[in-house]
């Protein structure tokens, strides 16, 4: 499959598993209406999903220039801190004005998001590799 389309396809599907998963989550945790958390979980996923696609082209692309092939338990870790990490700084400031709330709060919230979705993103990773298969950068050595 080709790089790109791999990449549009894996963050298109995870995404639509995220958007079902935060929606009723965050419309439980703030007691707001679930249309108002929907669309919440909506720009939180447009902005996860640009995010994704930006941070799984300049992993493989680091990645590509390893010696070492595959994807380690090491390797899946840091790709989940790495993308995890850079959501945070960009979901905080859109959640604190969403949901009318200050940034620490916000930040706090984003917590509990984020011990699901680090997780998350190593299953869901993980899951996606074992049924489309490895991408190039983790098969194929890059001649110098």
């Amino acid at each position: 499959m080709h790089p790109r389309t791999r990449r549009v396809i894996q963050a298109a599907l995870y995404e639509v598993f995220a958007i079902a998963f935060v929606g009723p989550v965050l419309s439980l945790a703030f007691d707001k209406p679930a249309a108002s958390t929907f669309g919440l979980a909506v720009a939180l996923s447009s902005i996860a999903l640009a995010w994704n696609y930006v941070f799984n082209a300049l992993f493989e692309r680091w990645e590509s220039r390893q010696s070492r092939r595959g994807r380690s338990f090491a390797r899946r870790l840091a790709h989940g801190i790495g993308f995890e990490g850079g959501l945070v700084v960009l979901l905080i400031p859109v959640m604190a004005l969403w949901l009318d709330i200050s940034v620490l709060d916000a930040f706090i919230a984003n917590l509990g998001l984020l011990v699901f979705f680090f997780l998350y993103a190593i299953a869901f990773t993980w899951a996606f590799d074992r049924i489309f298969g490895l991408p190039e950068s983790a098969t194929k050595h890059r001649e110098a």
